[in-house]
């Protein structure tokens, strides 16, 4: 039986802000250890039996999702872009529409449906759940994965347990995220598990029963891919057809309905990482109950989550704080208010703001580039070009460049000129001038760009090509 993962890569993170921003959120960073939670979630399927996972993101983030699967050589025209956010039930009909276009119907892949943001510490134990799980879903079972609770939590819905099934469980009943005493009633019942959002079935089986209990949705997708359009390693469904698709989740359009739902117990040490304090429990600590990210140092304080991304952060005589220091933003919270985050997100968005959306440092295809310093009619980024790749060519109505080469080698366009510029070299872009950037070399090309003129938005660029 075929295995074919499915990981649900949308979501804007905004309760670990300012770490995670709407255009790089918290399944591309790296919040619990070397790789990111996106590449943890696709490295932890080593040890399926399964095909390339299919990612599912929004357009904003196709690039970031492509490099991260590219260094894991998992990239093989395999990343399903959504126009925008419409839930879980439609993003996981369009996975599963386009696995029955890919291998047939008679094939009727398993799809493992899992979020790119969840932390699982114990793999073996999540491997042993999906294989348990495997024999329910072949017979047309639709399994959800219920999470073993290790203390009574408000922040998760529930699943309630029936009769069971061979290893599993019947599903008796959804439960919305419940009060400190009724979290304390399920956790002393033992026939509550908190629910992971994570599933296994056959393709066919969950579109039948979404085209049983919403039609509408099922309709919606299945216009949606009968037009696809390949884009590198993208695929780019019909967007005026995704775009009058309802919004709803699995739970609601699927799994309270139908009567083949099952439970499988899952005990591996999961978290959704859903705030800052969900992190700090989690994560290693010192002997004060400290957890400490980068350059940081403390003195007389205790059970603290303490983020510094790019300057020294002090912490003296304090407790159950959470302190995240970004190029661009500084949070200081109690670790009982990190769910008032999202407020400061809000704050931001209605301010006009940018802070919400993007950090200092933004990604781009060919590389990124960090906004150093700005002021009136200047700006200063430091750019870094990948080997190998290249700049749209453009130009500007309102704006000149200046460009010194830190590192690498730089092909520069500048009019009609061709040219090549090294190490402590420069070259001047005037206004108007029509140009383009490339990095031909084997390592990455580091530039100081300073822009200087009436106007320096991004959106004063005319691409050529």
């Amino acid at each position: 039986m075929v295995i074919l993962p499915v990981i649900m890569a949308g979501g804007s993170g905004s309760r670990l802000w300012p770490l995670s921003r709407e255009q790089y959120p918290k399944q591309f960073l790296a919040i619990d250890g070397d790789v990111t939670l996106l590449q943890a979630t696709v490295n932890r399927l080593e040890q399926l039996s399964c095909d390339q996972p299919l990612v599912i993101c929004n357009e904003d983030h196709r690039f970031l999702v492509a490099e991260q699967l590219r260094h894991l050589g998992k990239l093989a025209h395999n990343i399903i872009l959504e126009p925008a956010g419409r839930n879980t039930a439609p993003a996981i009909a369009l996975a599963a529409l386009t696995a029955l276009q890919t291998t047939g119907d008679a094939e009727d892949p398993l799809l493992l449906v899992l979020a790119a943001d969840h932390v699982i510490r114990d793999d073996a134990a999540f491997i042993a759940s999906v294989q348990k799980a495997i024999p329910h879903a072949e017979t047309g079972k639709l399994v959800t994965f219920g999470i073993v609770p290790t203390h009574a939590e408000t922040g998760y819905g529930y699943i309630r347990r029936g009769a069971e099934q061979s290893g599993a469980f019947a599903v008796a009943q959804f439960v919305e995220k419940p009060d400190m005493t009724t979290a304390n009633e399920y956790l002393a019942s033992g026939e509550y598990y908190w629910n992971s959002g994570m599933f296994l079935f056959r393709a066919s089986c969950f579109l039948e029963e979404l085209k049983t209990f919403r039609p509408d949705i099922h309709a919606a997708c299945v216009q949606a891919v009968g037009t696809i359009n390949p884009d590198l390693d993208f695929v780019r469904i019909n967007k005026p057809a995704f775009l009058a698709c309802p919004s709803d989740s699995i739970d609601y359009a699927v799994m309270e309905k139908t009567a083949d739902a099952v439970v499988v117990p899952m005990d591996a040490g999961w978290s959704d990482v859903g705030s800052w304090s969900s992190l700090w429990e989690i994560s290693e600590k010192d002997e004060a109950g400290n957890v400490l990210r980068g350059d940081v140092m403390l003195h007389a304080s205790q059970n603290n989550y303490v983020f510094a991304e790019s300057s020294l952060v002090s912490l003296v005589g304090v407790a159950n704080l959470v302190v995240v220091q970004t190029k661009d933003a500084v949070l200081v919270v109690k670790q009982n208010k990190v769910q008032d985050v999202k407020k400061i997100v809000d704050g931001l968005k209605a301010a006009g703001r940018s802070e919400h959306k993007v950090h200092r440092e933004i990604y781009r295809p060919w590389g990124r580039q960090d906004a150093i310093d700005k002021g009136e009619r200047y700006e200063v980024k430091r750019i870094t070009v990948k080997p190998g790749e290249k700049l749209s060519l453009q130009m500007h109505h309102h704006r000149a460049e200046h460009w010194i080469v830190v590192s690498g080698t730089a092909k520069v366009t500048n009019g009609s000129d061709v040219f090549f510029i090294t190490e402590n070299e420069s070259t001047f872009i005037p206004v108007g001038a029509v140009h383009d950037l490339e990095n031909p070399g084997k390592i990455p090309l580091e530039l100081i760009e300073v822009r200087s003129g009436a106007y320096l938005g991004e959106d004063d660029i005319v691409r050529i090509e």
